[in-house]
């Protein structure tokens, strides 16, 4: 084990290098905005569309997205939430302390691919509104067939790296915002289609029961028959695919990044309000509208991308969410794609790594598998890299109760863990075996080899020397933790507080953003249950439609101008502090 660090050399140690200090910790607030925020998104068109294609049945889909749900929520809560709160520290600097240089460099290697692509999938549904507003035609094959559509995708693109370079705490800031429309937009668009839907199918405009929901959704939403007229996915499909569509950030424990943050490891709970709010809701609204917009143009479902089914639910609005959506969703993923980068290029600024990245995520863009393939390409990307959570898992909770010790190859200043790299590679033998022998569902993979990776990683740790004495670099280690712990109690005592803006105006200013939301409700409100006939529902709509575009607008400028305020008093009150 290296030298210790000293009160001095701390200070020129990356704080993300450090555990997080208590006077950084959040409340359980934080979590929930910031789950809302990043699981009602752009992917959440293409999810829910794609469950409609695949042929899931109505009570399929309202008990297995409730299930696989919870599933999700209770493994951010019982595996990501404690070990980040125990380590305070991200996965990419627990796993450098775990295995080293060269995993490490693996493991941010197989980030740039899988968020570049995730990014390159928002690019093109961002593209997907504006092709609209030129009459470009869908583009549903894994090729593009129109050059227009590459020259969009190139424009759009480009904003997204540029914002990604230079502007991406805006962006941030500003997505932060976006959870609240986002979550009132997608329940508004099904509201304004479900009745033409009702029409369709019940020959009525109006629902008098649960059962006639259930007839509507069984007839002409989740009918159980795929679009290639073979019988449709079950219960345990889409159970799998709502636990495993987030199996990066929970079993991949990525999203350690976020938990090392909170108080307290219960606040794992609240990734529920992104699931029950964004995966729950937000793909059942998106079914119903991508449904819907189908009926109203005569046409099926897998003929649809986002653009088309966004205009057909919101009007103009649906341009806007379509294009924010996409754009804040890509901006954060090709972030990370970027620091990835940047880990293994050192010696490049991420600006620098991320425009080159940012390069190759456009030219993907351009090509529409991206994001009509979202369901596989999310659970690969998963199977990928949850072997990594399954081996930090069993160095981190596992090692201690076995008697083996944390943190050996670090004692033993291995720049190279053999036994990582080796149970890493062969998960992935292990779970991409399966998955082509057909041994079980493809969703479900991530677990057999989650647990396949904690038995190999385990057994080979043991024989590579995780069993051996290490007294005397465990002392270091908690003199060094001991040295961490006094330098953020310094640096937390020159902390500025940060203030809430409690002025008149700014109160105004939210007041008006959360009346204009409610606005759009009342209004969706009315097209759905206020509709007695189809001339009533046109005018109904036509009246939504305009007022869901007047109080987006209303909302954004409010809401964002109140986020503005708050930021501009803090930067005042550093700089009279300074």
């Amino acid at each position: 084990m290296a030298e210790i660090h000293t009160q001095e050399s701390l200070a020129q140690v990356n704080e993300e290098q450090m555990p997080v200090p208590k006077h950084k910790l959040h409340g359980w607030k934080h979590f929930a905005g910031l789950y809302a925020g990043e699981h009602v998104a752009a992917t959440e068109f293409v999810i829910g569309a794609t469950f409609v294609a695949l042929g899931a049945s109505t009570i399929d889909i309202i008990i297995g997205l409730l299930i696989g749900n919870l599933l999700a929520m209770c493994s951010w809560w019982l595996l990501t939430a404690p070990i980040a709160v125990e380590t305070r520290l991200s996965l990419y600097n627990y796993l450098y302390k775990i295995t080293g240089r060269s995993m490490t460099k693996l493991y941010n290697w197989a980030n740039v691919v899988i968020f570049s692509v995730i990014s390159a999938a928002m690019i093109t549904v961002s593209s997907t509104a504006v092709r609209f507003l030129f009459d470009i035609p869908a583009q549903l094959n894994w090729y593009p067939n129109s050059w227009m559509f590459v020259a969009i995708v190139l424009a759009v693109g480009t904003v997204v790296v540029l914002v990604a370079m230079y502007g991406f705490s805006t962006v941030a800031d500003f997505s932060k915002i976006c959870a609240p429309w986002l979550f009132v937009i997608f329940l508004s668009g099904s509201f304004a289609l479900f009745p033409a839907l009702s029409e369709q199918v019940i020959g009525s405009t109006t629902l008098s029961s649960w059962g006639d929901f259930m007839t509507i959704g069984d007839s002409s939403v989740w009918t159980g028959v795929a679009a290639n007229g073979e019988p449709g996915i079950g219960l345990l499909e889409v159970i799998g695919f709502a636990w495993a569509a987030n199996s990066i950030t929970h079993f991949g424990l990525i999203d350690m990044a976020i938990f090392r943050f909170a108080k307290k490891k219960s606040y794992g709970l609240f990734s529920g309000v992104g699931m029950f709010f964004g995966h729950y809701l937000a793909w059942i609204s998106a079914g119903i509208m991508g449904a819907g917009a189908a009926v109203l143009i005569k046409t099926s479902i897998a003929n649809l991308d986002p653009g088309d089914v966004a205009y057909h639910a919101l009007g103009l609005t649906g341009f806007v969410i379509v294009i924010i959506a996409g754009w804040t969703t890509a901006n954060a993923n090709l972030y990370r794609a970027g620091l990835a980068a940047q880990s293994i290029f050192v010696n490049h600024s991420r600006r620098k790594t991320t425009a080159v990245v940012g390069v190759v995520t456009v030219i993907i863009a351009c090509f529409p598998f991206v994001f009509t393939q979202m369901l596989p390409l999310l659970t690969y990307a998963g199977l990928l890299v949850v072997p990594v959570g399954g081996i930090v898992f069993a160095e981190h909770k596992l090692f201690p109760k076995l008697g083996l010790t944390r943190y050996w190859a670090r004692y033993q200043n291995l720049t190279t863990s053999v036994p990582a790299i080796a149970a890493w590679a062969l998960a992935l033998i292990f779970g991409f075996g399966l998955n082509a022998l057909d041994v079980m569902s493809f969703y479900y993979l991530f677990i057999p080899t989650w647990i396949f990776t904690i038995v190999v990683y385990t057994l080979l740790a043991k024989k590579y020397g995780a069993d051996r004495n290490y007294e005397k670099e465990i002392a270091l280690e908690e003199k060094q933790d001991a040295e961490i712990e006094k330098f953020q109690a310094a640096q937390a005592a020159k902390e500025v507080p940060y203030v809430q803006d409690h002025s008149q105006v700014s109160k105004i200013l939210h007041a008006i953003s959360w009346i204009s939301l409610a606005v759009v409700t009342v209004f969706a409100t009315r097209v759905m249950f206020f509709s007695p006939d189809m001339m009533t529902y046109e005018a109904n709509k036509a009246d939504f439609e305009l007022y869901c575009f007047i109080g987006t607008i209303i909302y954004f400028v409010t809401a964002y101008w109140a986020l503005q305020r708050e930021k501009s008093l803090n930067a005042d009150n550093a700089n009279s502090l300074n």
